[in-house]
């Protein structure tokens, strides 16, 4: 039985940008063989649910509005390898796509829905300090 962590919007978890949640049900039934430990790094780094949505942009984390919210991102990805390092969890099941928790493939920045690879914050940090990032679609391999 492993420890994972898991980007709490895909257990049910309303603190998505819009306030809503997108429950996975492959991701719920690994709670039959494993631990998950719900995380939202947004929220971790100080932003409101709902929120204005955010894109990567190079370095930068910025909101539809303009708003750099590099640091939040920074904080809220920080917060999340706190979580697990102190648990000492080696996995991580993160929201495809998003400029936190994306694996592979982020949206582009450009806030028309065009997506490109990279990585989000989260996902990325928690990659460079030994924890095997998943997105959602890739629960068969845990």
């Amino acid at each position: 039985m492993a420890k994972i962590l898991v980007s709490a919007c895909l257990l049910g978890c309303e603190c998505r940008y819009d306030g809503k949640s997108c429950k996975n049900d492959a991701v719920l039934a690994l709670k039959a063989e494993h631990t998950l430990f719900p995380v939202c790094p947004e929220q971790l780094g100080g932003l409101p649910t709902p929120r204005q949505p955010s894109e990567r942009q190079g370095d930068k984390v910025v909101m539809k509005t303009g708003v750099d919210v590099t640091n939040e991102y920074m904080k809220g990805a920080n917060e999340a390898l706190r979580i697990a390092k102190t648990l000492n969890i080696k996995k991580a099941v993160l929201k495809a796509n998003s400029p936190s928790c994306g694996k592979g493939v982020i949206y582009d920045g450009s806030f028309t829905g065009r997506k490109c690879p990279g990585n989000g914050v989260t996902a990325q940090l928690l990659s460079e300090n030994g924890i095997e990032v998943f997105t959602e679609s890739e629960t068969e391999l845990i």
